[in-house]
């Protein structure tokens, strides 16, 4: 199995954007991939700063991305991470902030 020589990074932790609610807590993490396409464009680094919508059972149900730095690059990447996600059940709805960070460590 060859490991991937691009990794991306949390930079940031997840944040519950209810001032009354706790920060939900992180049971699974899935680190995006590295898109290929911004390898080949030589796009080195970028972040994304998405909003997650979390069910009461704590699956990810909704990501929006909220800021993306170059834009579009990654937001496929991202998207596709967030949603394999996993917090701790609440027994409601919550909403989160993350912001991901990617540099290519070649």
């Amino acid at each position: 199995m060859q490991v991937s020589k691009f990794f991306a990074f949390a930079a940031a932790l997840s944040l519950a954007l209810s001032a009354h609610a706790a920060a939900p807590k992180i049971v699974k993490k899935v680190p995006p991939e590295f898109p290929r396409e911004a390898a080949q464009k030589g796009i080195s680094n970028g972040s994304v700063k998405a909003e997650l919508a979390i069910d009461a059972d704590g699956k990810v149900s909704k990501v929006t991305v909220l800021e993306a730095e170059p834009k579009r690059v990654f937001d496929k990447a991202v998207t596709a991470a967030l949603l394999e996600w996993k917090y701790e059940g609440s027994g409601e709805k919550q909403t989160a902030e993350v912001k991901l960070v990617f540099r290519n460590e070649d």
